[in-house]
């Protein structure tokens, strides 16, 4: 099956370069869901570059017989994120120029949707599938207004150009797929909104983090969001809703590399997940272990980080994935303290049970920065 290639102009640099998206779109034979797949959003964050690829060379070996619906991939979805450096090393976590985080700067309708009570009254009887499609249109009209203004003569900060780009090409998606993966070095996981825990497993990874509370006006929370306050409001009103629509952000390995394991798991828990979901049809899947798979379930609230108590080298820090107790040693600070005094050793200990998740990279660390997070 060959895709669609569809090439999107995103930005004209001063020295007359353009950058723009590439769009790869597998599209079934069958009617179906829309899967919407993005790698790379944090410029150092490549690994989910290489599973896009590899699901390209596996779509090209299927027939459009064994897809329902159609599945959308942008690899290296943002071009400015992905060029930056500092010296050897990749940044491209925040655009400089505006100080902000390339994943907190999406569109949310669920923040502007003043009407959602009248709205959800007058769809208290209607079906299901009629109401997902008069509540899309009703977000889509309003985000039409985002282009009135990238249009005008006064036009608009790159970072809300970029973000309209991204979610006009997901804003009609079921199910969306951002991959990321550490900015330091981590273990495989992935984040996941309120009930929506049956399909995590279909990922078929250990470990799963719910988003609450949300961190705000990022990509996976401005598309579900809305939904979610939808059904909320349904059940208010003592209507029991639920729409097939799911967001995931897949973290996988560390920064800067593409680690082949964590690249393998990425693959094969969203070949699975398509499966589960319908979308994908072939005699491979879905993995008998799905039924069986044993995923642990915790919450953003309850993610503990560990910053540095004084500026030093870290030394016998644990292992990354390290299972800790109470009072357990993490790590050693190894501090210069320019006071006349020998170098200090500082033991940090546990002061939670939990799983060590995501460690640092860079060992030598100033007073207040980040060493390793743990999961409860």
């Amino acid at each position: 099956m060959l895709p669609v290639i569809e090439t999107i102009f995103l930005r004209q640099m001063a020295s007359g370069d353009r950058l723009s998206l590439q769009v790869y779109k597998f599209i079934g034979a069958h009617p179906g869901k829309k899967v919407y797949v993005q790698s790379n959003l944090h410029g150092a964050e490549i690994a989910g570059n290489a599973v896009i690829h590899q699901l390209i060379e596996f779509f090209l070996t299927i027939n459009d017989t064994n897809l329902s619906g159609e599945i959308w991939l942008v690899p290296v979805c943002n071009p400015m994120g992905a060029n930056e450096r500092a010296h050897h090393f990749s940044a491209g976590r925040y655009c400089v120029y505006e100080a902000k985080d390339w994943n907190r700067i999406f569109w949310d309708y669920e923040k502007e949707a003043d009407d959602l009570v009248a709205f959800t009254k007058s769809q208290l009887h209607i079906d299901r599938e009629v109401v997902r499609q008069n509540y899309l249109t009703i977000i889509k009209q309003r985000f039409a207004k985002i282009l009135q203004k990238i249009n005008s003569a006064s036009g608009l900060p790159y970072t809300e150009q970029f973000s309209y780009q991204l979610q006009s090409l997901s804003l009609d998606a079921d199910y969306l797929i951002d991959l990321h993966s550490s900015t330091n070095q981590a273990i495989n996981y992935l984040y996941y909104f309120r009930n929506r825990e049956d399909s995590a497993k279909y990922f078929l990874l250990d470990y799963g983090i719910l988003l609450n509370p949300y961190d705000g006006d990022a990509f996976d929370e401005a598309f579900i969001k809305p939904w979610l306050a939808l059904e909320a409001c349904f059940q208010q009103l003592g209507r029991n809703m639920r729409f097939d629509i799911e967001a995931w952000t897949l973290e996988l390995g560390a920064g800067m590399q593409m680690n082949p394991d964590s690249v393998a798991k990425g693959i094969l828990g969203i070949k699975n997940y398509l499966a589960q979901k319908g979308v994908l049809q072939i005699h491979d899947f879905s993995l008998a272990q799905t039924t069986d798979h044993k995923m642990a379930f915790s919450v953003k609230s309850k993610v503990i980080k560990y910053y540095a108590i004084a500026g030093g080298m870290i030394q016998s820090r644990v292992e990354l994935g390290s299972n800790v107790k109470v009072k357990d040693r993490l790590y050693q600070i190894l501090s210069f303290n320019k006071e006349s005094q020998l170098p200090q050793v500082i033991d940090i200990f546990a002061e939670h049970d939990g799983l060590v998740y995501d460690i640092s990279t860079n060992q030598a660390v100033n007073q207040g920065e980040f060493v390793l997070g743990i999961i409860q």
